[in-house]
């Protein structure tokens, strides 16, 4: 049985822990959400990475975050989110859950 990639959860959590904010008019209530989903990203990332790297995806996660907001005003809310959560889903797949091409023998999920 495969186990569930990364990359949908940090983009996902993202965008529900927007909606949940947006949705509710309870900002609080989205920051859980925030938080459970790199919580959960980031056991994962460590597991399969190590420490180093899973620091630097969370701090990703958490820096598409931040900027959302700036973009946000730019660009709109919902544009901004759905912008910063393909970004951090990128970023995940490609250093956490992207299969190696065949022959090279290296895979950033290869530790799993």
């Amino acid at each position: 049985m495969q186990r569930l990639p990364t990359w949908p959860v940090a983009a996902g959590s993202l965008l529900l822990g927007f909606a949940v904010a947006d949705l509710t008019g309870v900002r609080p209530l989205g920051g859980i959400v925030l938080f459970l989903g790199a919580l959960w990203c980031g056991l994962r990332w460590r597991r399969q990475q190590g420490l180093a790297v899973a620091i630097l995806i969370v701090l990703a996660y958490l820096a598409a975050f931040a900027l959302s907001h700036p973009l946000g005003r730019a660009i709109g809310s919902w544009p901004a989110v759905f912008v910063v959560s393909a970004v951090v889903g990128l970023i995940a797949w490609a250093r956490a859950d992207r299969e190696a091409p065949p022959g090279t023998g290296v895979s950033p999920a290869a530790s799993r």
